[in-house]
């Protein structure tokens, strides 16, 4: 039997050897990464998203001194990407984007700038320019790291009725109202001063959400009203082992689609922590799985969830797990791909 094959992208920094958005293929059958070849050729594309219908791809963009935004076209059969255009401002590059299901909102994240700014989509996938831009304020105990506002992250709630902000600098989830582009405060959550929240994601029930901090390397689980677009905490759980005493800063938090396991990478301590969430919305930890290589920024499951795809940015390599859908765990089954200061991975949807 022929299996389909998956067409998966990868955000790279280009201060070395990287050209920009790199794409893959994933073929099940055989169980291994081919074909990886450059995707698109821009500055700094660290972050990219893609649309549900697999029509557009949206990427943080670097441009001289400026930076923003760069919508393009996808050819889900080949994968090539073509730049529709792009939305930029003065200053440094986001690190975060994210686009609705619909396609009429794209918002990004901009750590060096402490803002969010919300994009209106054109009926081609192309970007207006931002119609509204958010300014945070505030600062941590974490002198180094906190001295300003960083927004590390920018999504949307599962209804889409509301866009959540999460600020590394000020230890904030803020949750904003959105219609037309524009970003209006609905809520915000002040979790623990120094733990440096950085990114977001939703159980699929939309009851909890948990949130991966990088300066206190822990996982927050949260509850989560979807009237109101309020947070409340639940639990704090480490995803580094205790007696780990080296720098580990938290990257990426995922969770299968079937909401019975997160997924935490941890860089420093080089690996992706497995929690099996219970019916309270709390985590368990099921284990530590070694991501062979160094800084994993980023991981992803394939559309099949059977696959598991990390990325470590300091040595260049993508690495494949298989996944246990009943335990969660995760078994290497290739590694030391090679691609340049690798960020960010995503797959097209099946």
């Amino acid at each position: 039997m022929e299996h389909s094959k998956f067409i998966g992208y990868v955000g790279t920094y280009t201060k070395g050897a990287s050209e920009g958005i790199y794409t893959f293929t994933l073929d099940p059958g055989k169980k291994q990464i081919e074909n990886v070849k450059v995707a698109a050729k821009l500055d700094n594309p660290t972050y990219v998203n893609i649309t549900k219908d697999n029509r557009n791809l949206y990427a943080v963009v670097k441009e001289g001194g400026q930076g923003g935004v760069a919508a393009f076209s996808v050819n889900a059969e080949t994968g090539e990407l073509i730049e529709l255009n792009r939305q930029l401002s003065d200053g440094a590059s986001p690190c975060h984007v994210s686009v609705d299901a619909a396609k009429q909102t794209v918002v990004s994240a901009n750590y060096h700038k402490g803002t969010v700014s919300a994009y209106t989509v054109n009926d081609d996938g192309s970007l207006q320019q931002a119609a509204s831009v958010i300014h945070h304020t505030g600062s941590g105990p974490n002198r180094e790291r906190q001295e300003k506002s960083h927004v590390h992250f920018t999504g949307f709630t599962p209804d889409e009725k509301y866009v959540v902000a999460v600020d590394l600098g000020n230890d904030t989830v803020t949750t904003y109202a959105h219609g037309n582009g524009k970003l209006t405060e609905a809520a915000v959550l002040s979790v623990r001063p120094g733990s440096g929240p950085r990114h977001l994601a939703f159980h699929p029930n939309r009851k909890f959400a948990y949130v991966m901090t990088e300066l206190s390397n822990e996982v927050i689980a949260l509850e989560f009203d979807e009237a109101s677009g309020t947070f409340k905490e639940l639990q704090y759980i480490s995803a580094i082992p205790e007696d780990f005493t080296e720098n580990s800063q938290g990257s990426a938090i995922h969770l299968s689609s079937d909401g019975r396991f997160v997924y935490a990478g941890n860089r420093g301590h080089d690996s992706i922590a497995v929690f099996a969430v219970k019916e309270d919305g709390k985590l368990s930890l099921v284990e530590y799985t070694p991501t062979e290589g160094n800084w994993p920024r980023d991981f992803v499951l394939d559309p099949t969830e059977q696959f598991v795809v990390a990325s470590n940015q300091n040595s260049g390599t993508l690495v494949l797990y298989a996944r246990d859908a009943e335990t969660g765990k995760l078994t290497l089954l290739q590694k030391d791909i090679p691609v340049p200061d690798p960020v960010c991975v995503k797959f097209l949807h099946a």
